[in-house]
């Protein structure tokens, strides 16, 4: 398995072969009009972390290449297989006619969301983040299996969609150890 520090990831491309190689999560990470591409390229680099399967980008959402999601995702980008969808909504609808049983979980403060730690996370999943003012769509909250959210015990309100996005990745990965070691 190749691994490579920040130095090689920024001055390298992918050989196709090592792309390959990787072994890949049946997670997908869908971004629902993420518009910080700070956050996008965040999402990048934690979707390689955890060996995502795809990264899709929704929406407004910028897309690679782009100087600041190539920053902050050190490049891996390049390493992660990601689409463009129009929509959220659509994205879902694909995956959902695709792979039938795979779960949709949004990751919002809603009335019908319960805290991260006591969902149980089923593997095929899809993550669903949302724009940083606005959050996941109604839409897609009322498409998705599941409504989780990160309790927020202090006075802020909420976290850096990155941040919260990584939190639930790491969960997920432990509540299926089976499939990597940690």
């Amino acid at each position: 398995m190749v691994k490579l520090g920040a130095k090689e990831l920024r001055t390298t491309s992918p050989d196709p072969v090592d792309r390959k190689s990787i072994k890949k999560y049946p997670i997908t990470i869908i971004l629902d009009n993420v518009l910080d591409t700070y956050n996008v390229g965040s999402i990048f680099r934690l979707a390689d972390a955890v060996a995502v399967e795809k990264v899709i980008l929704c929406g407004e959402t910028l897309t690679p290449p782009n100087s600041r999601i190539k920053k902050a995702s050190i490049n891996t980008w390049q390493w992660v297989d990601w689409e463009f969808a129009e929509t959220a909504v659509s994205a879902i609808s694909k995956i959902k006619n695709q792979i039938s049983n795979t779960q949709i979980i949004a990751v919002e403060q809603d009335a019908r969301s319960k805290p991260f730690y006591t969902a149980r996370y089923e593997l095929p999943v899809a993550i669903v983040v949302g724009n940083e003012t606005t959050g996941v769509s109604k839409e897609v909250l009322d498409m998705a299996d599941m409504i989780v959210e990160l309790p927020m015990w202090g006075v802020n309100k909420s976290l850096n969609v990155m941040v919260s996005c990584g939190i639930i990745l790491y969960e997920i990965m432990k509540f299926n150890s089976g499939i990597a070691k940690i």
